[in-house]
């Protein structure tokens, strides 16, 4: 994606299901955990670079004893940073414990922090606010009762924060932050608490305090708790906990918008934001790791058993379709396949644009994350040569030029932008500044004939066109070609998310400033004051009012707008923009609807109220999110 933009986070759970002693035995290292949560967390290093959690809870250890470990880090490589002072413990051990230590699981447990049963850890992107490691997931609440200790790190927004924090505050708590992650954790702790003062009353008049500590650690009922304190929650999440007794969870919000996945053997309960992480850490086949079905739970019991609870009913599906195309690692075979299919669904409309002139026609990509649907874009443009060849072979049909052309002919291919990311844009003015933002990128020379060539370049989205304004077409435009066609492998991103990723503000979008563009040229602004009007005076209504706004235009005009508006003076080229249709995006990812920021059509209620908050943030020319 040209137009950088920061989005969700990254979540990894480990429960070791065996005693630490059997993986020492077996694998030769006291560090089985340590190393395979690594692995989960650098395989989604792509999911959050502002930050990174781990968190480690012992079970059954003596009172007196630290049992729950935690670090965080901001630095600019968190993720090793926080292992390298993992690993520090470890080298600790043999200076307390001799040279055999590492190879006692119960004098490790003992002694050295970061050897309990129960991992978790977070990889976090900043959307909103300050980046500091108190914003840092792992969360903690504390008590010195075991089981009453929350630690929880998430892949998360809630759209009703300010409801929830209300909620909490009729509860009897006076909650030190509004932050969605605190509130949600405060509120998964009440409940926490009172089902611990359930268990408690409900054996008090036959147990000492001391037996009730044991037989509220082993009847916990967590899918109970998950069920009292998700009702009320309106967002995408995936959030992962574990309790001071070494319980464990993972819950998912009914419309499966944010991703989690899990697997299970006999030593090992392990749960990820993507599946190719787990493939890598435990080195097992894909059609093993299964999907946490929306509304559900993995609940881990303090004895290792597991079970999926339905905590909420399941609405339909809507998982992230930005996931698909651009988020989540492409090494997923799924992922792959359907980002080629994004590629060779566009062929069509590149065809139109380019009025069939394959031979003067160069083909590339902007790096690196569109590499895929380039391949897919070939790969159709092949499949379209080969049905060319047929019709003149064996349907007789017309063709230009000799036969031996004809059978030869190969698109033309070629690699040309690079990306400098070394380039820093530190120049203070804003004239020079876009200077360099233009050098951000660079290009390959000499392989496009000047006045001749047209030159397509496909990308993963365009979502507020500054990139492309600012360098990318510049950078091509250095090559002289006759015609520069710029593809978004993913429809006009119209609308604001609110689940998670930082695309808040309608006025960054491309495709909306295309709208507006096109309603002040046809003196169309009462259409404006008409859906402000709605948007203000109906703001708990269900309907998304900004759908007005595109409603008088067809997608190519608003294609057209947005390629005359990234289109400076200095470009001399023509240019077009084309993105993906709607319904091309469900023929090529058929299982993950969620499609919101396309269409506006929003899984949960709260999202609706947040795009037309959103619109009106606009109209009154507030530079604030929406949520």
């Amino acid at each position: 994606m040209s137009d950088a933009i920061k989005h969700e986070c990254g979540i990894a759970m480990i429960r070791l299901r065996k005693p630490t002693q059997y993986y020492i035995d077996k694998y030769g290292s006291a560090s089985f955990a340590v190393n395979r949560l690594y692995v989960l967390m650098q395989k989604q290093i792509n999911r959050g670079q502002d930050g990174a959690g781990v968190a480690n809870i012992k079970i059954d250890t003596k009172p007196g004893t630290r049992y729950i470990s935690r670090y965080r880090s901001v630095e600019p490589s968190a993720v090793n940073f926080i292992f390298d002072k993992i690993n520090k413990k470890y080298k600790k051990a043999k200076k307390l414990g001799g040279h055999d230590a590492l190879s006692d699981g119960e004098w490790l447990k003992e002694n050295i922090a970061f050897s309990g049963e129960v991992w978790l850890g977070h990889l976090r992107y900043g959307t909103h606010g300050e980046n500091s490691i108190e914003t840092c997931h792992p969360f903690l609440k504390q008590n010195n009762w075991r089981s009453r200790n929350l630690v929880m790190a998430g892949n998360f927004n809630m759209t009703n924060n300010e409801e929830l924090f209300g909620k909490l505050v009729q509860l009897g708590q006076h909650p030190k932050e509004k932050t969605d992650t605190v509130t949600v954790m405060e509120k998964v702790g009440h409940f926490l608490d009172e089902e611990n003062q359930r268990i408690f009353d409900k054996y008090k008049h036959n147990h000492t305090n001391e037996q009730l500590t044991h037989i509220i650690e082993n009847e916990l009922d967590v899918a109970r708790i998950l069920r009292r304190s998700c009702r009320d929650f309106d967002g995408g999440y995936a959030m992962a906990g574990m309790i001071g007794n070494g319980s464990a969870f993972v819950v998912r919000d009914p419309s499966g918008i944010r991703p989690a996945f899990y697997y299970a053997d006999e030593e090992v309960i392990v749960i990820a934001s993507e599946k190719p992480a787990i493939k890598s850490a435990f080195n097992i086949d894909f059609n093993a790791i299964k999907e946490i079905k929306p509304g559900h739970a993995i609940v881990i019991n303090k004895d290792g058993s597991y079970s999926e609870d339905e905590i909420l009913p399941a609405r339909e599906k809507k998982s992230c379709s930005f996931e698909r195309i651009y988020f989540s690692r492409g090494t997923d075979p799924g992922i792959y396949q359907e980002r080629k299919n994004l590629g060779k669904a566009l062929i069509p409309q590149i065809l139109k644009a380019i009025d069939f002139d394959l031979k003067n026609t160069v083909f590339s990509y902007i790096p690196n994350t569109a590499e895929t649907a380039f391949l897919g874009l070939i790969e159709g443009l092949d499949e379209y040569l080969v049905a060319k060849r047929k019709e003149v072979l064996l349907d007789g049909k017309p063709h230009v030029g000799d036969l031996d052309e004809l059978l030869s002919f190969r698109p033309r291919v070629e690699k040309l932008v690079s990306k400098d990311v070394k380039l820093r844009t530190f120049i203070t003015s804003d004239e020079d500044r876009d200077s360099m933002v233009a050098s951000v990128y660079d290009t390959t020379y000499e392989v496009i004939r000047p006045g001749i060539d047209t030159v397509v370049v496909i990308d993963d989205s365009i979502v507020r066109g500054t990139t492309l304004e600012k360098s990318i077409l510049t950078t091509l435009d250095k090559l002289n070609p006759k015609r520069i066609v710029i593809v978004s492998s993913a429809p006009q991103i119209r609308y604001p998310d609110c689940y998670g990723i930082d695309m808040s503000r309608m006025k960054e979008f491309i495709a909306f400033r295309a709208a507006i563009a096109l309603i002040k040229e046809r003196k169309m602004e009462n259409l404006l004051e008409q859906v402000y009007e709605s948007c203000i005076s109906q703001p708990h209504n269900s309907e998304n009012f900004v759908k007005q706004v595109y409603a008088p235009f067809t997608d190519e005009e608003i294609s057209d707008k947005v390629a005359e508006i990234v289109t400076t003076s200095e470009i001399h080229a023509e240019v077009k923009v084309i993105f993906q249709t709607v319904d091309n995006l469900h023929k090529c990812i058929p299982d993950h609807s969620g499609d919101w920021y396309f269409t506006g059509d929003y899984p949960t209620t709260g999202g609706t109220r947040v795009v037309n908050r959103a619109f009106a943030n606009y109209m009154e020319g507030k530079v604030v999110r929406a949520y």
